[in-house]
C-alpha cells in the first residue's frame, strides 16, 4: 500500500514539475522575444538621433564659420592682450 502511494505522488509530483516546466518555458520565451525586440529598436532610434545630430553640428559649423572665426580671433586677441 505504501508503495503505490509512493509511486503515485511520484508521477504527480513530476506531472506538476512538467506543467511548471511548460509555463515557465512559454513565459521565458515571451520574456526573451520582448527583449530582444525593443532593445534592437532602442539602439536605432538613438543612431538616427546621433546622425541627425551631427548632421546638424555640420551645418552649423559651415554656415557660420566666418562668425565663429572672428568670436576665435577675437578670444585669441583677449588672451594675447593679458
Amino acid at each position: 500500500m505504501k508503495v503505490k502511494m509512493i509511486e503515485g505522488g511520484a508521477a504527480r509530483m513530476r506531472a506538476a514539475w512538467e506543467r511548471a516546466g511548460i509555463v515557465w518555458g512559454r513565459l521565458r520565451g515571451r520574456v526573451q522575444e520582448k527583449l530582444a525586440c525593443q532593445a534592437g529598436q532602442g539602439t536605432t532610434e538613438y543612431a538616427i538621433l546621433v546622425g541627425i545630430l551631427v548632421v546638424i553640428a555640420i551645418l552649423a559649423i559651415t554656415l557660420f564659420r566666418p562668425k565663429l572665426q572672428e568670436l576665435w580671433d577675437a578670444i585669441a586677441a583677449g588672451i594675447n592682450g593679458l
